[in-house]
């Protein structure tokens, strides 16, 4: 009994040893001998992937430096994989190791086990060797990863890590702002503090630019004043009056030094200053009578102004119409009949004020095309040529019924900005538009089209203008975007015109101001007259043989560039128009 007791007793003592029963391949238990050696195989790859997996991570690569992590890392590759995990925890490693060591303390107390340690103490203590340097390993290991993770994080709480991100002001204390006064005005309010009523919107008289009027007559009623206004009528009256009594003056040219004589005597005062349209002006006219100044002029959003310098204050006689929607490029009194003002804009609309009838009648309208300039075809003033901004030229009797042309053709050029009929010869007419300026003969007009007769070549940009001459028509003066006035020789219609002058001058207006057109005088023949972009602010005019013959200037009336200009035909009157819609006149 004592010696089975005593076996029992042995066998009982081997069992408490952590063995890890497994199966093999052939489903039998493995010795103990086998399976010491494959745990301490199996401890040393899991040593190694723990490394391998500690190392891996982006903290433990911050720490060391890049050459070092490479030879750390490829080392460990090497390595065979293990088949399982290690614990994780450090503590638990520790009591581990603790308690082996107390077991191996406890093994060896009492007699009773002498023996058992005799026959086992080769293999346990080798086993137990290896198991204890496989825990203190990995106790050294994770204790220097805890040391790692020790000092990244006090280096972090020294080291002031920048900002990435966008660092939000902080808000000012209210006894330190700044109190900005504000304007009680602004504020709507009332110096007691009570809030002013809101005034609602004054509605604006001028139309959408883009909206045509309904076709028809209009009635002569200005939209600046009341229309039974007794002041209007009084103008009504005298309009009849001076153009019943129209003395036909002739037109001599006088003397150079008479005209730079009649020209230094024209002065300009605050009393021929007045603002006329609500816009820039774009084109100006000046009634022929001798007795009294009345200057029209039309401006970008359609309105037709008029100005009797004669009333005192000088608003008194200024009447304005809306008679259009778009720019209103072209205006005249009529030869025939200075009782009549005709208008034309680029709405497609051309218009006839008749002063003596107070009404505005519709002459030609076509809302397919553009219009861009006309003139009188006729010395009676019946019959009209208008040009089309896409180079169409159509034929107008104002003696029949209706608003619409009598012939239509197209010409070869690219568009047309100006259009004037020679003074002498009416068949001719001249167009200027793109980089081309072409003289025209109407005896040769076909349905299909019209071939220039002559050609001007000389253009390097875009052109503004061209006209002949007012009396023969022997010159031809142009203004061009390349910064020059030319002038030909027209005095013969052959196929090569002849360039007499070229005069450098800055027509750049710019896009706020209207382009200069340079005019000649009706009553000089040889001498034009253009807008001037120099400091100071003048009109100038020259010759045409390019000599500067005279600069309107005044510093303290003349501040602004005076686009459009226009002379009277018999007087010493000469009106220049700006962008702001004042017009300012010279007079002898």
């Amino acid at each position: 009994m004592a010696g089975s007791q005593e076996s029992l007793q042995k066998q009982a003592r081997v069992l408490l040893f952590p063995f890890d029963v497994k199966k093999n391949k052939q489903g039998q238990m493995i010795n103990p001998q086998n399976l010491s050696e494959n745990n301490s195989n199996n401890e040393e790859k899991h040593k190694v992937k723990r490394k391998h997996r500690e190392l891996g991570t982006p903290e433990i690569e911050a720490m060391f430096p890049k050459e070092e992590y490479s030879l750390q890392k490829s080392a460990l590759c090497s390595q065979t994989e293990p088949s399982a995990a290690i614990s994780k925890n450090t503590k638990d490693v520790l009591s581990l190791s603790t308690e082996m060591q107390s077991k191996q303390d406890g093994d060896g107390d009492g007699d009773e086990n002498e023996t058992a340690d005799r026959d086992g103490s080769t293999e346990l203590s080798a086993y137990e060797k290896k198991r204890l340097k496989n825990i203190s390993e990995n106790a050294e290991f994770f204790a220097s990863l805890d040391l790692i993770e020790t000092a990244k994080r006090l280096r972090e709480m020294i080291t002031k890590r920048p900002s990435h991100g966008i660092k939000r002001k902080k808000p000012k204390k209210a006894e330190d702002e700044i109190v900005c006064r504000r304007s009680m005005r602004l504020l709507k309010v009332d110096p007691s503090g009570v809030p002013l009523p809101d005034p609602s919107p004054q509605p604006d008289s001028v139309v959408d630019q883009y909206t045509r009027l309904p076709p028809g007559p209009l009635e002569m009623i200005p939209e600046n004043q009341n229309g039974e206004n007794e002041v209007f009528k009084g103008v009504l009256h005298m309009w009849m009056k001076i153009s019943q009594s129209r003395n036909e003056s002739t037109k001599k040219s006088s003397s150079m030094k008479r005209y730079q004589a009649s020209l230094s005597g024209m002065v300009i005062s605050e009393a021929n200053i007045c603002k006329v349209t609500k816009t820039r002006v774009c084109s100006m006219a000046i009634h022929p009578s001798e007795t009294r100044t009345l200057v029209a002029a039309g401006d970008r959003v359609g309105q037709v102004g008029l100005w009797d310098l004669t009333q005192q204050p000088r608003e008194d006689g200024v009447f304005t119409f809306i008679l259009h929607s778009q720019v209103v490029s072209c205006l005249n009194f009529s030869p025939a009949n200075p009782a009549h003002l005709l208008s034309l804009s680029h709405d497609g609309t051309l218009r006839c004020g008749d002063f003596t009838r107070a009404v505005f009648e519709e002459v030609y309208r076509n809302e397919e095309r553009d219009f861009s300039y006309f003139d009188f075809l006729a010395d009676d003033a019946s019959t009209l040529i208008v040009g089309h901004w896409d180079a169409g030229v159509a034929i107008v009797d104002r003696r029949t019924s209706g608003s619409s042309y009598e012939q239509f053709f197209n010409s070869s050029m690219s568009l047309i900005r100006t259009l004037q009929v020679h003074p002498v010869n009416r068949h001719y007419f001249i167009a200027a538009g793109g980089r081309d300026v072409h003289i025209y003969d109407l005896r040769y007009f076909k349905s299909k089209g019209i071939k220039p007769l002559i050609s001007f070549t000389e253009h390097l940009k875009t052109l503004a203008s061209a006209y002949f001459s007012p009396v023969t028509g022997n010159r031809v003066v142009t203004t061009c975007a390349d910064d020059n006035l030319r002038v030909f020789d027209t005095s013969c219609m052959s196929s090569k015109i002849p360039l007499l002058t070229r005069v450098r001058h800055n027509n750049n207006t710019g896009r706020w101001l209207t382009r200069f057109r340079a005019v000649w005088d009706p009553k000089q023949e040889d001498c034009f007259i253009v807008g001037s972009m120099a400091r100071p602010r003048s009109i100038d005019v020259f010759h045409e043989s390019g000599e500067l013959v005279h600069s309107f200037i005044d510093e303290e009336c003349l501040a602004s560039v005076c686009s459009i200009s226009v002379m009277h035909p018999t007087q010493n009157i000469l009106a220049g128009g700006n962008s702001s819609g004042r017009i300012h006149v010279f007079k002898g």
